[in-house]
């Protein structure tokens, strides 16, 4: 039984070597003279969801981000990226029915040159990107609490190395009010201002 279960394990982590070793191959035909790091590894970048107030009132509109902390020695390519191969930054927003929600506006991206892309420019988001978007609730929404959900796609790389693309999705909780019931400014470091409204 030792044998048997010991040859299962050995069949697992070859079948999970030979999976990270072809997903390897297939990014680096994606983006040539990109050493692509393996699944295992991660590029440790922050994906959080805010709103600019506390809860949201009903028949009004509120702003809402999705925002990556991208660690320094690290980038993520812009949603226009420039280069042929390299993967663009997306965010898809699912909203309850009746909510509506805008475009999402990008921050500027960085243009640069770096050892792996050839020369040629790619145009990134370093530090801190702030997506934003703004939603628009229904005037007869139904009070409580409702969520978003934030689909957040996105390829990481050093000045030397790129990570596979991911998909991270993020969950924006928020209390739903009256529309003359008082709601209170928050995350003004991403949206500015502090005043109650």
């Amino acid at each position: 039984m030792k044998l048997r279960a010991f040859t299962r394990h050995a069949l697992m982590f070859a079948l999970a070597a030979f999976l990270l070793t072809e997903t390897s191959r297939s990014f680096s035909a994606t983006m040539p003279g990109a050493a692509i790091v393996p699944l295992v590894q991660s590029s440790n970048i922050g994906v959080n969801g805010f709103f600019a107030t506390d809860k949201a009132q009903r028949g009004r509109t509120v702003q809402a981000a999705v925002v990556l902390d991208i660690p320094q020695g690290y980038h993520v390519n812009g949603n226009r990226p420039l280069g042929k191969y390299a993967i663009p930054t997306t965010v898809q927003i699912d909203a309850p029915r009746g909510v509506r929600t805008s475009a999402v506006t990008f921050p500027r991206a960085v243009v640069r040159t770096l050892k792996f892309s050839q020369g040629e420019r790619l145009a990134v988001f370093e530090g801190r990107a702030v997506m934003r978007f703004q939603i628009t609730l229904p005037s007869d929404f139904q009070q409580g609490v409702t969520e978003l959900r934030a689909k957040v796609r996105f390829q990481a790389c050093t000045d030397e190395v790129c990570y596979p693309p991911t998909t991270r999705e993020v969950r924006m909780p928020i209390g739903v009010v009256g529309a003359n019931d008082p709601v209170q400014r928050i995350n003004t470091r991403i949206f500015g201002g502090g005043r109650r409204r």
